[in-house]
């Protein structure tokens, strides 16, 4: 293998994938693909989606702690994923276009000219292969995503239930924002039960490319970055192999594209003196950009649990045990919904158990989320080795306005409206966390500070913005501002978030930076 490329891709993961097999596709430039994982090909415990839950906290995570939390759960973790594929072949696959809204709010209220749901929108059938009806899906894009079948009676009890409080069966990916409906997920799986995971979807089919090198168990260790014609350019990736940390150097001559996730990118932009200026000082690096925005405005789906025990056994066999969604507003006049919850058929008492909760291994949960979190986070770094976990503190239910925790309250309230309603009511044997006897907003809160989880969907900690904004570290063409030659594609160019699951628009942006860097050309 050599160790000089036309672009260099550090992350295999959701976007790293699609940005390496896009580029790569062009048989004149040479693509190198790092990743500090290992691959998943072959691998069943990473490829068979229905085993999803088995890997939180495994060798396939960096499972990251959070920072001591002054409103939240201390004890709740990031799940990050190590493997190729990134977090699209960790966590579980639900697959969501983006509201046009999320998008338009993007280009309008935040800079991100060219990011409007007109001008990127067109990405999403070109990802996939869909089986829902309509002319606006796509039928021949890498990504395999179906719908789940009403395989599960006490899911179908759930949606009928939705519906005699007032939340309508609907059609998700339809073209049209759902801001009160629910119905089963559509999910990025193969027939074969196989995760449509980007590794699998854009990798797996093109990795006999001769102009694409995929280098597992690489661990980048910096960006190099060089002095030329006045101005700082990146050249390269310091990476290590092996037990000892000895250095590799791979060089790009034309691009670097850091994909690191939205953890990760902004720790490896730090390491290698991109960053606050204050805090890199702290740690002994020296400091090539002051750019107070990376690490900065991390944003998460928050998310709460409420548990039943149900009255029958729960299905034996699922897709991936997390199969349909809900949909609300909580407030009059909005766009788009401010409140989600995912339906599992689980128990899902990693959070609860701990604290004296009773379980019950039948037991269906509802997970109430906020989809607009408006608490504000940050990721930081431990010390100036590339070892060490960094700092991740969501910071959340922080919010001045309590907004956060407003949503979840009543999302644990609409969900017991939803279990007391027919038929799903037939299904509840009682309500095993937070139980009846918490009814109180106070007493809620004190249940969700003390329980709560997120959805594993950070984004936001080296966001895209206008080039005159000192706060968002990347232009609107996913540029770093003050080095040349390096982009960042991830979830943390998200200026906002998306109000749905946003693994496919991850995927998105890095069909968009794809476009971009082969737009600059030689």
């Amino acid at each position: 293998m050599t160790d000089t490329y036309d672009y260099v891709v550090v992350g295999g993961g959701s976007a790293g994938a699609a940005v390496a097999s896009r580029l790569s596709e062009n048989p004149a430039v040479t693509v190198c693909l790092i990743e500090a994982g290992p691959s998943d090909v072959g691998d069943d415990a990473i490829l068979q989606l229905d085993r999803w839950m088995e890997l939180l906290e495994s060798g396939y995570d960096w499972d990251y702690p959070i920072e001591p939390q002054e409103n939240g759960n201390d004890f709740m973790r990031h799940a990050r994923a190590k493997v190729l594929g990134g977090c699209s072949s960790h966590n579980s696959c639900i697959a969501f276009w983006a509201p046009r809204e999320d998008l338009d709010s993007w280009e309008r209220d935040f800079g991100c000219t060219g990011w409007g749901s007109d001008s990127v929108y067109r990405l999403y059938p070109q990802i996939e292969t869909n089986d829902a009806p309509g002319d606006h899906h796509g039928r021949s894009g890498p990504v395999h995503i179906m719908t789940v079948p009403p395989d599960d009676p006490c899911g179908v009890a759930l949606l009928d239930a939705c519906e005699a409080v007032g939340i309508p069966r609907v059609d998700f990916n339809s073209g049209t924002t759902v801001t009160n409906g629910a119905n089963f997920f559509q999910i990025n799986r193969r027939p074969d039960g196989v995760r449509a995971s980007s590794s699998v979807s854009y990798l797996h089919p093109n990795l006999d490319r001769a102009n694409l090198t995929v280098r597992t168990g690489a661990w980048a260790k910096r960006i190099v970055v060089e002095q030329a014609d006045g101005a700082l350019r990146a050249v390269g990736v310091d990476i290590t192999d092996n037990a000892f940390g000895r250095t590799t150097t791979v060089r790009a001559s034309r691009e670097v594209i850091v994909s690191a996730g939205a953890i990760d990118s902004p720790k490896l932009l730090m390491l290698s003196g991109i960053g606050p200026t204050v805090h890199l000082r702290e740690h002994g690096i020296d400091v090539l950009v002051d750019s107070p925005g990376v690490g900065a405005n991390l944003q998460d789906h928050p998310e709460g649990v409420i548990g039943f025990e149900t009255t029958r056994p729960m299905i034996a066999e699922s897709t991936q045990w997390w199969e349909a969604g809900i949909f609300t507003t909580t407030v009059d006049g909005l766009d788009r919904p401010d409140l989600m919850m995912h339906y599992g058929s689980v128990p899902f008492d990693m959070h609860t158990l701990r604290q004296g909760y009773p379980t019950s291994e039948s037991t269906f949960c509802l997970t109430p989320n906020v989809t607009h979190a408006r608490s504000r986070g940050t990721v930081r770094l431990r010390s100036r080795d590339f070892r060490d976990k960094p700092r991740v503190d969501p910071r959340y239910f922080t919010d001045p306005d309590g907004h956060d925790m407003r949503v979840m309250i009543t999302g644990i309230r609409k969900a017991r409206e939803i279990a007391a309603a027919a038929p799903l009511a037939d299904w509840v044997a009682r309500e095993l966390y937070p139980g009846p006897d918490a009814t109180s907003d106070d007493e809620l809160a004190d249940y969700i500070r003390r329980t709560h989880n997120t959805v594993y969907h950070p984004v936001g900690t080296v966001r895209m913005g206008p080039t005159d904004d000192a706060m968002s570290p990347l232009d609107p063409e996913l540029r770093v501002k003050g080095i040349d030659r390096l982009r960042v594609a991830d979830a943390s160019v998200f200026p906002a978030h998306t109000t749905v699951n946003p693994n496919i628009t991850v995927m998105l942006v890095g069909e968009r930076c794809a476009e971009l860097v082969a737009a600059e050309g030689p």
